[in-house]
């Protein structure tokens, strides 16, 4: 037993542990839990928790069901929402196969794989998530009432949002996840709150708990979190704006002083892949019917496949560099919205960056001006593409990509792009309000 597992054990006899949840994602990103009894632990560190994998979205196949949930010491964290007399903890597992070996689907793992390979090549991946959210007065779908009318930055006198963001985020630290900043988003009853930057695979772990905060404060407080990509039809969408960067031992591979914007050769080569793969990876990165409403409904969200300096119509922004802090220079990507699975989404946007940088991608000329407000013959003239306008564009982009293949692994690609196929089918069925109203009194 290693010193992570030992720490484990004394920690939940000291502080009177009852139960540990374990907590796995399925290939969608919903977040799966297990309860275990304080004496079931050694034994799930030894062999891990059998479970049926094939009730798990994408996991395994029927007849290859059994499955094995391993805890990660590292990922120890007591639950304060539980009550300091109702104690539970979490552990985050990975998923392996009965002879131990890591299953191919598990998400966690394709993160782990790509990160491997980066390994490999000398870098370790760093994120920076900026959440975007709702909060509604309740669950409604067909009523839903925003908990202000706030906009972006405001600040709303004994407004219900200071109030939970201040909740949200206690619980967050107390769990060992710093936060950077949080605010007032654009839309009424939108908010923001950002994750200090860390390794790639620590902070996939700590968005699937940043959700789970979220709404478990939000249900304390009597109202209602929602991570829908766009909820509202005239309010703008969440996103969820990630800061990449790679670092080579402590050095910041994307620095270089002498380059436009303090941007390395290798910092310009992973933009070049994230703009080259923008269209297979989106059904990734956005991998909802709804994502496509955020994405093409204005209000900042990206529609177009360019980079530019801190221009925030772009795909891939720069931010504004610091001459003196080498450490912070890093690039933006913001197609990928709040509903995204982490663990696929992290993965994916690696391997586009890696693949850049390994077949040696040309940056094209950055756009300085509003993408959004060209005209269609003038993004043309400059080499500027479209993102996706559907999920169906998006999956069969994705469908035809070796990259993502390769990265998401076999098992995962297929059970994805057969399920994103099926959700674009139920929702083409569908007969909409916007149809009934538009068309019933005239037809």
């Amino acid at each position: 037993m290693d010193r992570q597992q030992e720490y484990v054990l004394r920690s939940i006899e000291e502080r009177d542990i009852r139960f540990i949840r374990l907590w796995f994602t399925d290939v969608l990103g919903v977040l799966k839990s297990v309860a275990v009894a304080p004496a079931e632990l050694e034994g799930a560190f030894a062999e891990g928790i059998g479970f049926d994998g094939s009730a798990i979205e994408g996991l395994t196949r029927v007849y290859e069901a059994d499955m094995l949930a391993k805890p990660d010491p590292a990922t120890f964290q007591v639950l304060p929402w539980r009550g300091e007399h109702n104690g539970v903890a979490r552990m985050f597992c990975d998923i392996l196969t009965p002879d131990g070996e890591p299953a191919r689907s598990d998400p966690r793992g394709v993160l782990k794989r790509a990160l491997a390979r980066a390994a490999e090549a000398g870098f370790t991946f760093y994120t920076h998530p900026e959440i975007e959210f709702y909060l509604f007065k309740d669950a409604d779908p067909l009523n839903l009432e925003p908990i202000d009318r706030a906009g972006y930055f405001d600040h709303v006198a004994r407004g219900t949002a200071h109030d939970f963001r201040r909740d949200a985020i206690t619980t967050l630290e107390a769990m060992g996840i710093s936060v950077e900043f949080s605010h007032h988003e654009a839309g009424p009853g939108q908010n923001e709150i950002d994750l200090r930057y860390a390794d790639a695979l620590s902070m996939a772990d700590n968005i699937q708990t940043f959700r789970t905060v979220v709404k478990e404060v939000a249900l304390q407080q009597g109202v209602f979190a929602t991570f829908m990509p766009k909820p509202l039809v005239d309010a703008p969408g969440s996103g969820m704006h990630t800061h990449l960067s790679l670092f080579e031992g402590d050095r910041n591979a994307f620095y270089d002083p002498a380059g436009q914007y303090q941007l390395s050769a290798t910092a310009r080569a992973f933009i070049a892949g994230l703009l080259h793969h923008a269209g297979e990876i989106s059904a990734v990165c956005n991998q909802y019917v709804n994502s496509y409403k955020r994405l093409w409904g204005g209000g900042e969200a990206p529609s177009y496949v360019c980079w530019g300096h801190n221009n925030r119509s772009a795909l891939v922004r720069v931010p504004m560099y610091k001459p003196d802090k080498a450490n912070s220079v890093r690039v933006e990507y913001r197609a990928l919205d709040s509903a995204a699975n982490p663990y696929l989404a992290f993965a994916v946007l690696l391997s586009a960056g890696l693949k850049g940088i390994q077949e040696g991608y040309e940056l094209p000329e950055g756009a300085d001006d509003d993408v959004c407000a060209m005209t269609r013959a003038e993004r043309r003239a400059l080499g500027i593409q479209e993102l996706p306008a559907s999920l169906r564009e998006a999956v069969e982009l994705m469908e035809s990509s070796e990259l993502l293949a390769e990265t998401l692994g076999e098992d995962a690609f297929d059970y994805f792009v057969r399920n994103k196929h099926e959700e674009w089918q139920e929702y083409r069925n569908q007969v909409t309000a916007f149809e009934l109203q538009r068309f019933i009194p005239g037809l």
